[in-house]
């Protein structure tokens, strides 16, 4: 059975697309919707774990990745 390992998905709309990013290892990938960015990330996630060998992916795998929102002054 393959592991299963939980990654960051962040998406930004940019334009018509939607570009999203997972950080902890900085794949990227976009579509027209968020749905179809999210898919087309998981796609491209899967082929680097098929093909990349363990001393890339742990080369390339950032530690924890925190999400959170910050309040500044602007103006």
């Amino acid at each position: 059975m393959k592991q299963m390992r939980r990654l960051t998905a962040l998406i930004e709309r940019e334009d018509d697309m939607c570009v999203s990013l997972c950080p902890e290892l900085d794949i990227a990938s976009q579509g027209a919707t968020i749905e179809e960015a999210l898919a087309n990330l998981k796609e491209a996630l899967t082929l680097f774990f098929q093909s990349a060998d363990p001393s890339e992916i742990a080369g390339r795998l950032h530690g924890e990745i925190f999400v959170t929102s910050v309040e500044v002054a602007v103006g």
